[in-house]
Protein backbone atom coordinates (compact mmCIF):
# COMPACT_ATOMS: atom_id res chain seq x y z
CA UNK A 1 0.00 0.00 0.00
CA UNK A 2 1.42 3.36 -1.07
CA UNK A 3 1.40 6.57 0.94
CA UNK A 4 -0.59 8.33 -1.80
CA UNK A 5 -3.01 5.58 -2.86
CA UNK A 6 -6.07 7.02 -4.59
CA UNK A 7 -4.71 10.57 -4.68
CA UNK A 8 -4.55 12.84 -7.71
CA UNK A 9 -1.50 15.10 -7.96
CA UNK A 10 -0.19 17.89 -10.14
CA UNK A 11 3.54 18.52 -10.65
CA UNK A 12 4.50 21.60 -12.64
CA UNK A 13 7.82 21.74 -14.44
CA UNK A 14 7.95 17.95 -14.40
CA UNK A 15 9.82 17.25 -17.62
CA UNK A 16 13.20 16.86 -15.88
CA UNK A 17 15.13 17.13 -12.63
CA UNK A 18 13.27 17.48 -9.34
CA UNK A 19 9.84 17.66 -10.99
CA UNK A 20 10.29 14.43 -12.93
CA UNK A 21 11.75 12.59 -9.95
CA UNK A 22 8.82 13.70 -7.79
CA UNK A 23 6.21 12.71 -10.36
CA UNK A 24 7.80 9.23 -10.52
CA UNK A 25 7.83 8.96 -6.74
CA UNK A 26 4.18 10.06 -6.52
CA UNK A 27 3.19 7.33 -8.98
CA UNK A 28 5.27 4.77 -7.10
CA UNK A 29 3.33 5.71 -3.95
CA UNK A 30 -0.04 5.14 -5.66
CA UNK A 31 -1.04 8.56 -7.01
CA UNK A 32 -2.30 9.52 -10.46
CA UNK A 33 -0.18 12.44 -11.66
CA UNK A 34 -0.70 15.29 -14.10
CA UNK A 35 2.56 16.85 -15.26
CA UNK A 36 3.21 20.12 -17.07
CA UNK A 37 6.10 21.73 -18.88
CA UNK A 38 6.78 24.16 -21.69
CA UNK A 39 8.39 21.69 -24.11
CA UNK A 40 6.23 18.92 -25.54
CA UNK A 41 9.09 16.63 -26.59
CA UNK A 42 10.50 16.56 -23.06
CA UNK A 43 7.04 15.97 -21.62
CA UNK A 44 6.56 13.01 -23.95
CA UNK A 45 9.88 11.56 -22.80
CA UNK A 46 8.88 12.08 -19.17
CA UNK A 47 5.62 10.21 -19.69
CA UNK A 48 7.55 7.26 -21.11
CA UNK A 49 9.93 7.31 -18.17
CA UNK A 50 7.13 7.47 -15.60
CA UNK A 51 5.35 4.67 -17.40
CA UNK A 52 1.82 4.65 -15.95
CA UNK A 53 -0.84 6.72 -14.20
CA UNK A 54 0.32 9.97 -15.77
CA UNK A 55 -1.08 12.62 -18.10
CA UNK A 56 1.10 15.34 -19.61
CA UNK A 57 -0.36 18.74 -20.47
CA UNK A 58 1.93 21.19 -22.25
CA UNK A 59 1.80 24.74 -20.95
CA UNK A 60 3.56 27.70 -19.37
CA UNK A 61 2.60 28.42 -15.74
CA UNK A 62 3.05 32.16 -16.34
CA UNK A 63 0.32 32.04 -19.03
CA UNK A 64 -3.08 32.17 -17.33
CA UNK A 65 -4.85 30.73 -20.37
CA UNK A 66 -2.57 27.70 -20.22
CA UNK A 67 -3.45 27.29 -16.53
CA UNK A 68 -7.17 27.50 -17.31
CA UNK A 69 -6.75 24.78 -19.94
CA UNK A 70 -4.76 22.64 -17.49
CA UNK A 71 -7.35 22.75 -14.72
CA UNK A 72 -10.24 22.27 -17.11
CA UNK A 73 -8.69 18.97 -18.20
CA UNK A 74 -7.97 17.87 -14.63
CA UNK A 75 -11.59 18.64 -13.74
CA UNK A 76 -12.86 16.63 -16.72
CA UNK A 77 -10.57 13.67 -16.09
CA UNK A 78 -10.45 13.38 -12.30
CA UNK A 79 -12.81 16.03 -10.85
CA UNK A 80 -10.46 16.80 -7.95
CA UNK A 81 -6.84 17.45 -7.07
CA UNK A 82 -5.42 16.26 -3.75
CA UNK A 83 -1.80 17.38 -4.11
CA UNK A 84 -0.02 20.24 -5.86
CA UNK A 85 3.75 20.40 -6.18
CA UNK A 86 4.38 23.87 -7.64
CA UNK A 87 7.85 23.10 -8.91
CA UNK A 88 8.19 25.04 -12.18
CA UNK A 89 10.86 27.69 -11.94
CA UNK A 90 13.84 29.31 -13.61
CA UNK A 91 17.21 30.56 -12.38
CA UNK A 92 19.86 32.74 -13.98
CA UNK A 93 22.74 34.71 -12.50
CA UNK A 94 22.96 38.48 -12.87
CA UNK A 95 25.25 40.71 -10.77
CA UNK A 96 23.62 43.62 -8.98
CA UNK A 97 24.24 46.66 -11.16
CA UNK A 98 23.70 44.68 -14.36
CA UNK A 99 20.14 43.45 -13.79
CA UNK A 100 17.81 44.13 -16.71
CA UNK A 101 14.06 44.50 -16.78
CA UNK A 102 13.89 41.34 -18.89
CA UNK A 103 15.86 39.38 -16.26
CA UNK A 104 13.51 40.60 -13.53
CA UNK A 105 10.30 39.86 -15.44
CA UNK A 106 11.53 36.44 -16.60
CA UNK A 107 12.04 35.28 -13.01
CA UNK A 108 9.03 36.89 -11.36
CA UNK A 109 6.61 35.85 -14.13
CA UNK A 110 7.45 32.16 -13.77
CA UNK A 111 8.65 31.78 -10.19
CA UNK A 112 6.12 34.04 -8.45
CA UNK A 113 3.21 34.82 -10.77
CA UNK A 114 3.20 31.24 -12.05
CA UNK A 115 3.07 29.73 -8.55
CA UNK A 116 0.46 32.20 -7.30
CA UNK A 117 -1.99 31.54 -10.11
CA UNK A 118 -1.28 27.82 -10.30
CA UNK A 119 -2.44 27.41 -6.71
CA UNK A 120 -5.22 29.99 -6.83
CA UNK A 121 -6.79 28.53 -9.97
CA UNK A 122 -6.57 25.05 -8.44
CA UNK A 123 -8.53 25.99 -5.31
CA UNK A 124 -11.96 24.90 -6.63
CA UNK A 125 -10.55 21.41 -7.28
CA UNK A 126 -8.84 21.01 -3.89
CA UNK A 127 -10.76 19.04 -1.25
CA UNK A 128 -10.53 19.95 2.40
CA UNK A 129 -7.29 18.54 3.78
CA UNK A 130 -5.38 18.79 0.49
CA UNK A 131 -1.63 19.37 0.42
CA UNK A 132 0.19 22.15 -1.46
CA UNK A 133 3.99 22.06 -1.68
CA UNK A 134 5.98 24.96 -3.14
CA UNK A 135 9.51 24.42 -4.41
CA UNK A 136 11.66 27.04 -2.73
CA UNK A 137 15.43 27.20 -2.40
CA UNK A 138 18.14 27.86 0.12
CA UNK A 139 18.82 31.11 -1.75
CA UNK A 140 15.63 32.48 -0.24
CA UNK A 141 17.50 32.51 3.07
CA UNK A 142 21.12 33.04 2.03
CA UNK A 143 22.70 36.08 0.42
CA UNK A 144 24.59 34.55 -2.49
CA UNK A 145 26.18 36.89 -5.01
CA UNK A 146 24.55 37.55 -8.39
CA UNK A 147 21.33 35.89 -7.17
CA UNK A 148 19.29 38.86 -5.98
CA UNK A 149 16.30 38.48 -8.31
CA UNK A 150 16.10 34.69 -8.18
CA UNK A 151 16.56 34.74 -4.41
CA UNK A 152 13.75 37.28 -4.02
CA UNK A 153 11.36 35.03 -5.95
CA UNK A 154 12.09 32.13 -3.62
CA UNK A 155 11.67 34.32 -0.54
CA UNK A 156 8.24 35.25 -1.92
CA UNK A 157 7.27 31.57 -1.98
CA UNK A 158 8.20 31.24 1.68
CA UNK A 159 5.87 34.15 2.40
CA UNK A 160 3.11 32.56 0.31
CA UNK A 161 3.27 29.41 2.43
CA UNK A 162 2.74 31.41 5.61
CA UNK A 163 -0.13 33.56 4.34
CA UNK A 164 -1.89 30.77 2.46
CA UNK A 165 -1.73 28.57 5.55
CA UNK A 166 -3.75 31.26 7.31
CA UNK A 167 -6.05 31.90 4.33
CA UNK A 168 -6.86 28.20 3.93
CA UNK A 169 -6.98 27.09 7.56
CA UNK A 170 -10.78 26.68 7.54
CA UNK A 171 -10.34 24.06 4.81
CA UNK A 172 -7.40 22.35 6.54
CA UNK A 173 -5.34 22.68 3.35
CA UNK A 174 -1.68 22.35 4.29
CA UNK A 175 0.83 24.60 2.52
CA UNK A 176 4.53 23.96 2.91
CA UNK A 177 7.81 24.78 1.18
CA UNK A 178 10.56 22.32 0.35
CA UNK A 179 13.85 24.18 -0.07
CA UNK A 180 16.56 22.24 -1.86
CA UNK A 181 20.23 22.96 -1.63
CA UNK A 182 22.48 22.27 -4.62
CA UNK A 183 20.95 19.34 -6.52
CA UNK A 184 22.35 17.39 -9.46
CA UNK A 185 19.87 18.47 -12.13
CA UNK A 186 20.04 19.70 -15.74
CA UNK A 187 19.09 23.12 -14.39
CA UNK A 188 22.15 23.28 -12.15
CA UNK A 189 24.37 22.07 -14.99
CA UNK A 190 23.01 24.84 -17.23
CA UNK A 191 23.45 27.45 -14.50
CA UNK A 192 27.08 26.43 -13.95
CA UNK A 193 27.97 26.04 -17.61
CA UNK A 194 29.67 29.41 -17.87
CA UNK A 195 33.29 28.33 -18.25
CA UNK A 196 35.77 29.06 -15.49
CA UNK A 197 33.24 30.99 -13.42
CA UNK A 198 30.92 28.00 -13.43
CA UNK A 199 33.67 25.58 -12.46
CA UNK A 200 34.74 27.82 -9.58
CA UNK A 201 31.15 28.01 -8.37
CA UNK A 202 30.78 24.23 -8.54
CA UNK A 203 33.92 23.71 -6.43
CA UNK A 204 32.75 26.33 -3.94
CA UNK A 205 29.34 24.66 -3.62
CA UNK A 206 30.83 21.24 -2.90
CA UNK A 207 33.15 22.76 -0.29
CA UNK A 208 30.29 24.60 1.42
CA UNK A 209 27.96 21.59 1.86
CA UNK A 210 28.61 19.95 5.26
CA UNK A 211 27.80 16.51 3.82
CA UNK A 212 30.46 17.10 1.18
CA UNK A 213 28.35 16.53 -1.92
CA UNK A 214 25.42 17.86 -3.88
CA UNK A 215 22.05 16.17 -3.55
CA UNK A 216 19.98 14.10 -5.95
CA UNK A 217 16.49 14.77 -7.32
CA UNK A 218 15.27 11.57 -5.64
CA UNK A 219 16.26 12.98 -2.23
CA UNK A 220 14.03 16.01 -2.83
CA UNK A 221 11.24 13.82 -4.21
CA UNK A 222 11.13 11.76 -1.01
CA UNK A 223 10.84 14.93 1.06
CA UNK A 224 7.97 16.13 -1.14
CA UNK A 225 6.18 12.80 -0.71
CA UNK A 226 6.47 13.28 3.06
CA UNK A 227 4.86 16.72 2.80
CA UNK A 228 2.17 15.40 0.45
CA UNK A 229 1.22 12.41 2.59
CA UNK A 230 -0.51 11.81 5.90
CA UNK A 231 2.95 11.36 7.45
CA UNK A 232 3.07 15.17 7.69
CA UNK A 233 -0.55 15.63 8.81
CA UNK A 234 0.45 18.12 11.55
CA UNK A 235 2.92 20.07 9.39
CA UNK A 236 1.85 23.29 7.67
CA UNK A 237 3.23 26.74 7.00
CA UNK A 238 6.80 25.49 7.31
CA UNK A 239 9.95 25.29 5.21
CA UNK A 240 11.72 21.96 4.97
CA UNK A 241 15.37 22.36 3.99
CA UNK A 242 16.85 19.43 2.06
CA UNK A 243 20.30 20.85 1.57
CA UNK A 244 22.99 18.70 3.17
CA UNK A 245 23.25 21.34 5.88
CA UNK A 246 24.29 24.07 3.42
CA UNK A 247 21.99 26.79 4.79
CA UNK A 248 21.95 25.50 8.36
CA UNK A 249 25.47 26.05 9.67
Amino acid sequence: MGKLDGKTALVTGANSGIGLATAKQFVNEGAYVFITGRRQAELDAAVKEIGKNVTAIQGDVSNLSDLDRLFAQIKRDKARLDIIFANAGVAQYSPFGQITEEHYEFHFNINVKGVLFTVQKALPLLPDGASVILNGSIVGSKGMSSNSVYSATKAALRSFARTWTTDLKSRRIRVNVVSPGPIDTPGLDKLLASGQVGEERRKAIHAAVPLGRIGTPDEIAKAVVFLASHDSSFVTGTELFVDGGFAQV
